[in-house]
């Protein structure tokens, strides 16, 4: 939404120099406050979530999916965020309307999978809605993962070593 606000200020201010070209003061004026705005957006920080390695050496977070609080694994290697059944049905998703019809590789092996979109999916400040997600059946995982479908969302994301940052757009 926000995003959406700066592209129209910017399209207003844009039309304002253009009405006021004849006059080469209210265009520099008018360029020096939009410049002004973007470099203050610029520089204000990124909401960021600091993850730390685990013992293991995975990095583990809690989330809250649909406002329930659930444990998940980073998981690059996993294209959709993948709950395990008992989360899904903590988080109150329609599990009778599903249809695992999705194969899917798991570390117990080979499995089915349904698809669904997470309405709400927030780790700490980040949040993302409408998330495609997977649910996988009673018993088939321990974990959920937190895979590219929440990943690729965000501006960044980078590796240390002994941390991850998640980087959300301002």
């Amino acid at each position: 939404m926000s995003r959406l606000l700066l592209v129209l200020f910017v399209l207003a201010a844009t039309a304002g120099a253009v009405v006021a070209y004849k006059d080469p003061e209210k265009v520099a004026r008018a360029t020096d406050t939009v410049s002004d705005l973007l470099r203050r957006r610029a520089a204000s920080p990124a909401r960021t979530v600091q993850i730390a390695r685990s013992q293991g050496g995975e990095f583990a977070l809690q989330a809250r999916i649909n406002d329930v609080s659930a444990p998940m694994v980073v998981d690059t290697g996993a294209t959709s965020v993948v709950l395990t059944y008992e989360t899904a049905r903590a988080a109150g998703l329609p599990l009778e309307l599903l249809e695992y019809d999705v194969d899917v590789e798991t570390a117990g092996g080979h499995t089915k999978a349904a698809r669904l979109t997470l309405d709400r999916l927030a780790i700490g400040r980040l949040v993302e809605r409408s998330v495609p997600a997977l649910v996988v059946p009673h018993g088939q995982m321990k974990t959920n993962l937190l895979g590219m479908s929440f990943l690729d969302r965000l501006e960044s994301w980078e590796v240390h070593p002994d941390k991850l940052m998640l980087h959300g757009y301002p």
